[in-house]
């Protein structure tokens, strides 16, 4: 199938473009930017006036609840809110049921999830057996199967030794390793910030030292053996400032954020919404605002969604008993474009946090629309806005703190390896009747 993408602005942060430029795709890559290539000759032309063109988004955090929690969500479901939300390729967490730490689970959820639509998925495998903390997985075979790093999910591995172990192995292959920081004895029992809030409400806090303590013993951890860390989730500026000073000390790691906590703060608990319970918890405001200036200056290499839906009952609870975690997929463009726009940065340096600076960290040629590359295409309305409301999400999962909110830009057509795999047909009628 050919296609030409026309008239549209063009943003690829990877290759430094931001001008209106037509997009050529064939034979699922990119077959020219610009002027057509020769004898080219499109099955379809999307019109994209008014709109802008940018590679598909790079998700570092999608739970797709497959295998084990299908009453959650199923593939099928979350894969339609990737495409809705112009996510094209998926890092998945390894706390399924059971935990990703056979090759053989590995294979079969990349064999589910290759089907034409459907984003491409790259399973974080288990570093341990049964996410348990005390024995390592076949990190090797394991990685064979289709893994791209390793890590622990929320599950703490508390004997460090087994830690120094786990790193050792995979600094052996050259194995990304992806861990949470936060200290299971600090953090046991807490449910909110260890602030002014929780205080007021009664509930069990979590300081922050609970994540910097942890993130003491990964970081020096990293340091003695040389494996490449990726810290996920981060939630305070004294995490941030560690691990900006263990770069410039030589240390490889990297770090990325949620989008909860790109713009919530413990504030937005209210009289304990259970919607705005998470792990690692919101912190205070000025936390909110370091993570985000760290974002805007790239000390922090990434956002994520941190996908996480979850039935009705889970939510449906006291704040204490609640589950952790919202549904994102959908709204990582929308609150990316929300956020670039309060803090005023240039567009295509927003976009790169969730393109090509997020397919950097997976070690992917993904996020660009470099000639040759797979055709992983979104378009979008940066006027439009996206109201988050049950009926407007695709996933299974509608537990989210931003229920109700009106956010900038919709997403409205979708391309997997060229194949258009979501199509907004409401802003399709609209755009139509703009151009008549």
């Amino acid at each position: 199938m050919k296609i030409q993408i026309k008239n549209g602005r063009l943003i690829d942060p990877a290759g430094g473009i931001d001008a209106q430029a037509d997009l050529f795709i064939a034979a699922g890559r990119i077959a020219a930017v610009g002027a057509a290539p020769d004898g080219f000759a499109a099955n379809r032309v999307i019109d994209a006036t008014g709109r802008v063109v940018c590679p598909g988004l790079v998700d570092l955090a999608a739970r797709l609840r497959e295998p084990g929690f299908e009453y959650k969500a199923t593939l099928e479901s979350e894969m339609a809110a990737a495409a809705a939300g112009g996510v094209t390729s998926l890092a998945c967490p390894p706390d399924t049921d059971p935990p990703l730490d056979e090759p053989g689970l590995v294979e079969m959820l990349k064999h589910r999830a290759r089907h034409p639509g459907f984003a491409h998925v790259y399973p974080v495998g288990a570093l341990t057996l049964g996410l348990a903390g005390e024995r390592l997985t076949e990190m090797a075979e394991l990685h064979e199967a289709g893994c791209i790093a390793f890590g622990q999910a929320h599950a703490p591995v508390v004997d460090t030794l087994v830690l120094m172990r786990a790193m050792q192995y995979a600094a052996t292959f050259d194995f990304p390793v992806w861990l949470q920081a936060q200290d299971p004895f600090l953090g046991r029992d807490g449910v909110a910030h260890d602030g002014g809030v929780a205080t007021r409400l009664g509930l069990p806090g979590i300081p922050v030292s609970a994540e910097t303590i942890a993130l003491s013993t990964l970081l020096q951890l990293a340091r003695d053996t040389g494996v490449r860390i990726h810290i996920t989730r981060i939630s305070s500026a004294a995490a941030l400032e560690m691990i900006v000073a263990a770069r410039a000390s030589g240390i490889a790691a990297t770090c990325d954020i949620s989008i909860n906590h790109l713009h919530l703060s413990d504030a937005d608990i209210g009289y304990f919404n259970p919607h705005a319970r998470f792990a690692p918890p919101l912190r205070d405001r000025r936390d909110c605002d370091a993570l985000r200036r760290g974002l805007a200056e790239g000390a922090i290499n990434a956002l994520c969604s941190d996908h996480a839906p979850v039935d009705d009952d889970a939510k449906q609870a006291p704040f204490g008993e609640a589950a952790p975690g919202a549904s994102g997929l959908e709204l990582l463009l929308p609150l990316t474009l929300k956020w670039a726009g309060e803090m005023k940065l240039p567009l295509g340096q927003a976009l790169a946090r969730i393109t090509s600076d997020a397919a950097r960290v997976l070690g992917l040629a993904a996020g660009t629309l470099a000639v040759g590359a797979v055709a992983d295409v979104g378009i979008f309305d940066p006027r439009g806005s996206f109201r988050v409301t049950r009926e407007s999400l695709r996933s299974q999962g509608k537990n989210t703190p931003f229920l109700g909110r009106e956010l900038p830009g919709r997403v409205c057509c979708t391309l997997i390896e060229g194949h258009v795999a979501f199509e907004n047909e409401v802003s399709e009628k609209t755009h139509a009747r703009l151009r008549a």
